[in-house]
Formats: C-alpha cells, sequence, structure tokens
C-alpha cells in the first residue's frame, strides 16, 4: 500500500501542475484577447473620429482651423493602429498600409478596407 502511495503521488503532482501551467496559459490567453479587443476598439473609435472631422472639415475653407483638427485626429488613429498595423486587411494590405492610404492620399478603396476591418472585429458602429 506505501509503495502504490508513493507512486501515486508523484502522477498527482504532475497533473496538478499541468493543469496549474495549462489555467495560466488560458488565463495569460484570455487577458492577451483582451487586450487585442481593446485595441482593435481603439483603433475603430479613432478611426471614426477622423472620419468626422474629415467631414465636417470638408464643409469648412480651408483656412479654418477645421484642417487642423483633421490632422490631430488622423495622428491619434494613426497611434492607435501601431499595435495592430501588421494585421491584414485584404488586397495584401496591412492595416497600417491600408490606413495611411486611407488618411495620407484619400484613397476610398483603402478606407473601405479599415472600415471593413472594423466590423469584422465587431466595432463596425464606431465608423462611418
Amino acid at each position: 500500500m506505501v509503495r502504490v502511495f508513493k507512486a501515486v503521488v508523484p502522477v498527482l503532482a504532475l497533473v496538478a501542475v499541468a493543469v496549474a501551467v495549462a489555467a495560466g496559459c488560458s488565463s495569460s490567453e484570455g487577458k492577451d484577447e483582451e487586450r487585442l479587443t481593446a485595441q482593435r476598439e481603439n483603433y475603430c473609435t479613432q478611426l471614426g473620429e477622423w472620419q468626422k472631422a474629415r467631414n465636417a472639415a470638408g464643409t469648412d475653407t480651408p483656412e479654418s482651423s477645421g484642417y487642423d483638427e483633421v490632422g490631430a485626429v488622423a495622428q491619434d488613429a494613426f497611434l492607435a493602429m501601431r499595435p495592430l498595423r501588421d494585421e491584414p486587411v485584404g488586397g495584401g494590405r496591412t492595416l497600417a498600409e491600408a490606413t495611411v492610404a486611407a488618411m495620407n492620399n484619400s484613397d476610398s478603396e483603402a478606407e473601405g478596407r479599415v472600415v471593413q476591418y472594423c466590423g469584422d472585429v465587431g466595432f463596425e458602429t464606431l465608423t462611418r
């Protein structure tokens, strides 16, 4: 009986460690997923703010401060995009490439791709 007990205890200890490690990975993976979701939400929020500012500036004269505001809001969107820059958005483009093309080059196709990206990740209501 003692011999069986000595053999079972190490096995149980290994099982307990394996379960703890697996639980730790799940917890870490859950936090990574939460962080990724928060980053995506922030990007889509900033993208939507840029779209609003751009659209509002479109009705202003070039001398008005609306154009300065669009640049500042675009900078916020670029900063929000940085941790996600390598995510694919289709057409062989990354999120970074499409964001730059949409904001710097007025590329409507690229803007459509980043808006679709926001829709695909669950934040379609944050963009226009």
